[in-house]
């Protein structure tokens, strides 16, 4: 092995080291299901490229209609994977197999969107593949059968954990800013344990300096260059951030855990929008005891099956 493959010029504990000579080794989220049936809950998914340019590639999943009403539309899920917008992908079996759980449960037509991920593609790489994913879904889904037979666009919601949930964020504001054409709307929002920071500790957030290194150490690992932690795209709350007043839906759920370190940011998120003059109806899911995204890590847990209906329910309830 070349001396350069051995010499790491960049790491951030327990997500991903770079080496000298550019290869990029992630700890973790490396291991990939094909898509298909899943037997346990009757769901199909296959895998469709939007840009070979960039490797665009979106998982959609179908839940089980046997019975059902030929004319039944169901609503869209876009859904956003978490992982520092470091490790993880759509197809890892963490996401795979929540994904055909939720879409069991909720009887929604989902997208799973596998956007590139940084150190290779730092941001806003991440971004603008969501907003390509999300366009295509809105603009183009005649041209894939499960979105056009049995797709409501007209009740389309945003979902994703983590950094996934702060990408739902940034898509809301870009679809404020510019639309999203052909009559698609985006019925609502879920945030779950949303990968928010700031260069100040809230007065209810963990002030531990090693945890405030480390996020300190993703972010500028994956927006080299950035001006800090108050910028907009980790700080949705800074001086200059787009208003939350403008978010484009009637409907949004954030998530926290009690024990999760991002507690206090989705708190905050929650609080702000409510003061914003936004419209829409927002609630809070706290669940107590638990850390970072439990329901992914122990997905048979009583708390993580409770989570998961409640996710379900918000999407089927107008």
């Amino acid at each position: 092995m070349d001396a350069a493959d051995d010499e790491v010029v960049l790491e951030v504990p327990f997500l991903a080291r770079v080496y000298k000579s550019g290869r990029v080794e992630r700890f973790l989220g490396n291991d990939v299901l094909p898509a298909g049936l899943d037997p346990a809950t009757g769901v199909a998914s296959k895998d469709v490229i939007v840009d070979p340019a960039t490797s665009l590639t979106l998982r959609l999943y179908l839940p089980d209609l046997a019975g059902s009403s030929s004319e039944r539309k169901l609503p869209v899920l876009v859904y956003y994977h978490g992982g520092g917008f470091v490790v993880e992908t759509a197809f890892s079996p963490t996401y795979h197999n929540y994904l055909n759980s939720l879409v069991a449960a909720a009887g929604v037509v989902a997208v799973s969107v596998d956007y590139r991920r940084a150190p290779e593609h730092p941001l806003p790489a991440a971004f603008d593949d969501s907003w390509a994913a999300l366009r295509w879904v809105m603009s183009r889904a005649a041209e894939e059968a499960w979105l056009s037979e049995r797709g409501d666009l007209g009740r389309v919601f945003l979902a994703g954990d983590s950094a996934g949930a702060n990408i739902v964020h940034q898509m809301a504001v870009r679809a404020a800013d510019e639309g999203l054409g052909g009559g698609a709307a985006i019925r609502g929002l879920v945030l779950i344990h949303p990968f928010f920071w700031g260069a100040e500790p809230l007065e209810s957030e963990g002030r531990d300096p090693k945890a405030r290194k480390w996020v300190e150490q993703i972010w500028a690992f994956v927006r080299p260059g950035t001006a800090g932690l108050d910028d907009p795209w980790i700080n949705p709350l800074a001086e200059g951030a787009p208003s939350l007043a403008r978010i484009p839906c009637s409907r949004v759920l954030v998530t926290v855990a009690e024990k999760d370190m991002l507690r206090a940011r989705g708190q905050a998120y929650y609080a702000a929008l409510k003061r914003s003059g936004w419209e829409g109806e927002a609630r809070l899911l706290e669940t107590e005891g638990e850390q970072h995204v439990f329901h992914l890590l122990r997905p048979n847990s009583d708390k993580a099956l409770a989570k998961l209906q409640a996710v379900a329910a918000f999407l089927t309830s107008d």
